[in-house]
């Protein structure tokens, strides 16, 4: 019988593991065919310079740091005038995060993160579902 060594995971604690964080979650959005197009046709982010915006953001809401300075209600809004930033992609971005999170961490962190993660697509579905009507 093997004997599985159960690892203790970190909990989120610096700005490199919230890079690890939005690294993989872009991978998975980005090889996720149902999600893809909204960042590779509609957006067309640069991947490398959008991390480091993602770290930041993250990085003061949750470990405090400040530095983001962008509108991120604003900047969806605009991107759902161009694809419609249904439910069912919220759905499967808060997915992608959740996993990329608990794949690497557990912890207070890292359940902040999940819990503002949601928050932010729940606000998000708000305005966007307020815009249409």
């Amino acid at each position: 019988m093997k004997l599985e060594t159960k690892m203790i995971m970190p909990d989120i604690q610096t700005q490199n593991d919230l890079y690890l964080i939005v690294d993989e979650f872009y991978k998975k959005l980005l090889s996720d065919e149902r999600i893809s197009y909204i960042f590779t046709d509609v957006v067309k982010i640069k991947i490398e310079e959008h991390l480091p915006i993602l770290v930041t953001f993250w990085s003061q809401g949750i470990l405090g740091t400040g530095g983001y300075t962008k509108n991120l209600t604003q900047i969806h809004l605009d991107i759902n005038e161009k694809e419609y930033l249904s439910p069912e992609l919220f759905t499967i971005w808060l997915s992608h995060f959740n996993n990329s999170v608990d794949e690497n961490f557990k912890g207070q962190k890292a359940e902040q993160i999940k819990t503002q993660a949601l928050s932010i697509a729940t606000v998000m579905q708000i305005k966007i579902s307020q815009k249409k009507s």
